[in-house]
């Protein structure tokens, strides 16, 4: 990264250390920053015989295409499943971010899907994922707004899935009504908002109310143009309304803040997972102990 980059990164980490709370709003681009990319080597490595036979170009447009049977639709969607939720990240980038916030009063409100911050070791209390989870299935009807746990499943669909297609019988069902099980996401008005999904907006609404008007940083990563309203928006209009807040936006070429707050904003156009490394570095070098020429360390006295 270039100069005025490190001095942006120096300005985050300042911020955060004086700032009395941190709600972190992240996208796509933390999770493509962490190696979960949906297309290009990755893609071809898990997804190859796919892509011979239906000329799929990436994981997101795959997970769209009307398969003519459900045994075929769940062989894929197992794997996207599985290789974007369970499996170990690539790089440590959501590790990092937490190291960032130790010791600090954060939220996280996200786009994402993977449940990459759980894993990192985020507690649930502190997370709202808007638009659903990977590792949860809903009725496709939806007869009701429960939703289910499906690693036990989805592992032994991994397992015993053949040319492309799951055996009939591990093709999930509704418990109460008898339809075919969907993915708990947000792709059109058959998605579930369940009682944990409530329970995790207030929570965020709490923690909104309990800050206003105190010294907030409103970090955005990797939010792209897609749904621009669940947090780019919102973080922008907070930081405008609280004169005490500060925006800060790391993001690959897409690091803007309207002229309202640019005074108040911090924008890092890079990589995250380099971003949160320096930022980590910065951090450790601005905390270490100093010792003056002749002064004797404690330990020595």
């Amino acid at each position: 990264m270039n100069q005025t980059m490190n001095a942006e990164i120096s300005r985050l980490v300042d911020a955060i250390s004086a700032a009395d709370a941190v709600m972190v709003g992240a996208g796509s681009g933390l999770s493509a920053a962490a190696g979960f990319t949906y297309s290009g080597e990755r893609f071809q490595t898990y997804f190859a015989d796919f892509i011979e036979t239906y000329g799929f170009s990436d994981m997101y447009s795959a997970g769209f295409y009307p398969f003519k049977t459900l045994e075929e639709q769940w062989a894929y969607w197992s794997r996207h499943i599985w290789y974007n939720r369970y499996v170990e990240a690539p790089k440590d980038t959501y590790d990092k971010l937490l190291q960032l916030l130790t010791g600090k009063d954060f939220f996280v409100l996200t786009t994402n899907v993977d449940h990459r911050f759980q894993l990192a070791g985020f507690p649930k209390e502190r997370l709202f994922y808007t638009q659903g989870d990977y590792g949860l299935w809903q009725c496709s009807v939806p007869c009701h707004d429960s939703t289910y746990d499906n690693f036990e499943a989805v592992a032994r669909m991994i397992k015993d899935q053949h040319d492309m297609r799951v055996p009939s019988e591990l093709v999930p069902c509704c418990p109460r009504c008898g339809e075919p099980m969907s993915m708990n996401l947000r792709a059109d008005a058959t998605f579930v908002e369940d009682a944990g999904w409530h329970q995790a907006a207030h929570r965020y609404q709490d923690f909104l109310e309990a800050h206003a008007g105190s010294r907030i940083v409103f970090l955005e990563l990797g939010v792209g143009a897609n749904t621009p309203g669940i947090i780019k928006y919102p973080f922008w209009n907070h930081t405008y309304a609280n004169a005490s807040a500060t925006y800060a936006c790391v993001n690959f070429d897409y690091a803007q803040a309207p002229a309202e707050i640019r005074d108040r904003s911090i924008l890092i156009n890079g990589d995250i997972h380099e971003a949160l490394t320096l930022a980590l570095q910065a951090r450790a070098i601005c905390c270490a102990p100093t010792h003056r020429p002749g002064m004797v360390h404690p330990e020595h006295q």
